[in-house]
């Protein structure tokens, strides 16, 4: 296989909303817009000490995790994420008033307010986490989709990483396999432009990250993340193709964080200025769909008003659901620790 080759597109309509339901733009929109405001209420419960740990927020990204999950695969499709991984779980369906308990530590959050920020996990959402550790994930992914391909099911499996991880020596193992054994899974570098402090160009010697599939006779292509439409098309193209013939893809999904790398950072940080994200953010992919949907006449200013309303109304539910929700009981530190075996 020529991995250099193009993927070819979709068929689509001649409209730049590829001809997609007014139904399902909207659902998106929305999707997108309660990430943005769910990680916004995140940023001010960590600053009043209701959040406390590590808190990594996806302000800016919001594209990437609506157009690649919430449009692109089934429902019954696997997803496998790093620690930026609140939005993606909302994208997946996983229940915000959940993600958010677990953020607060309760009890009725994802892993019993055991896992925190980084770990939110959904077995029966297929959302399989929420991982810490750079590039750990990504050879599970692989796993994942052999257990796809082994049991002849027509699934995928999306593994999202930040540029960061590409320099990781278990980005190299996770594709090598996936391209040795044609596995269906989808990797998604999100290239935000930084790896915590540092840019893409002083950590990776190649800055064109798809090109480091090449290696792997894995096809790879270039999306725009800022376009939720460019995301959708590219990611669903290829978990056609995934289905179709158990074959590995990597997206370098370009885009940008509005936020610092984590609610420890400033915003702006110190490796980037402030010019910088001012101008990134006129690429705000919430407004550019916005402004897409209004000039094809499927939204009013009107809608995007009531739209807010509701997103607000689900975050506030989210917030009164988990502080109400009780703390973990003292047992539970020591539940999933060990393994008790009898007669021994």
């Amino acid at each position: 296989m020529n991995s250099t080759a193009p993927v070819a597109p979709p068929k689509q309509s001649n409209s730049r909303l590829l001809g997609l339901p007014r139904e399902t733009l909207l659902i998106w929109y929305e999707d997108m817009l309660l990430v943005r405001r769910f990680e916004e209420k995140c940023a001010q419960l960590y600053g009043m000490g209701m959040i406390m740990g590590f808190c990594h927020l996806y302000n800016g990204q919001e594209a990437v995790s609506t157009g690649a999950i919430r449009g692109a695969i089934n429902p019954d499709d696997y997803v496998i994420t790093a620690y930026r991984d609140h939005g993606q779980a909302i994208s997946k369906g996983v229940d915000p008033k959940a993600i958010l308990a677990e953020l607060l530590g309760k009890y009725t959050g994802t892993t019993k307010g055991k896992g925190g920020s980084m770990h939110i996990f959904d077995r029966a959402k297929n959302f399989l986490g929420g991982h810490a550790i750079v590039g750990g994930h990504i050879p599970i992914a692989a796993g994942v989709a052999f257990a796809i391909k082994y049991r002849g099911e027509k699934k995928v499996c999306l593994c999202f990483m930040g540029d960061g991880a590409t320099n990781i020596g278990a980005f190299h193992e996770g594709l090598n396999l996936a391209g040795l054994w044609k596995l269906p899974v989808i990797y998604i570098i999100e290239n935000n432009k930084y790896g915590m402090g540092t840019s893409v160009e002083r950590a990776s010697a190649v800055e064109d990250l798809y090109k480091k599939a090449y290696a792997y006779n894995i096809r790879s292509e270039v999306v725009d993340g800022m376009d939720v439409l460019d995301v959708y098309q590219k990611v669903k193209a290829a978990a056609d193709r995934a289905r179709e013939i158990y074959e590995p893809t990597l997206l370098e999904i370009e885009t940008y964080r509005f936020r610092g790398h984590s609610m420890s950072d400033p915003v702006s940080g110190h490796y980037r200025s402030k010019e910088e994200v001012e101008r990134l953010k006129k690429s705000d992919p919430i407004i550019h769909l916005a402004e897409t949907l209004k000039e094809e006449g499927m939204i009013t200013d009107q809608y995007l008003d009531e739209a807010e309303e509701r997103v607000k109304k689900i975050v506030q539910e989210c917030v009164e659901f988990a502080e109400n929700s009780p703390e973990p009981p003292i047992d539970e530190l020591w539940k999933d620790v060990t393994i008790e075996r009898s007669g021994e």
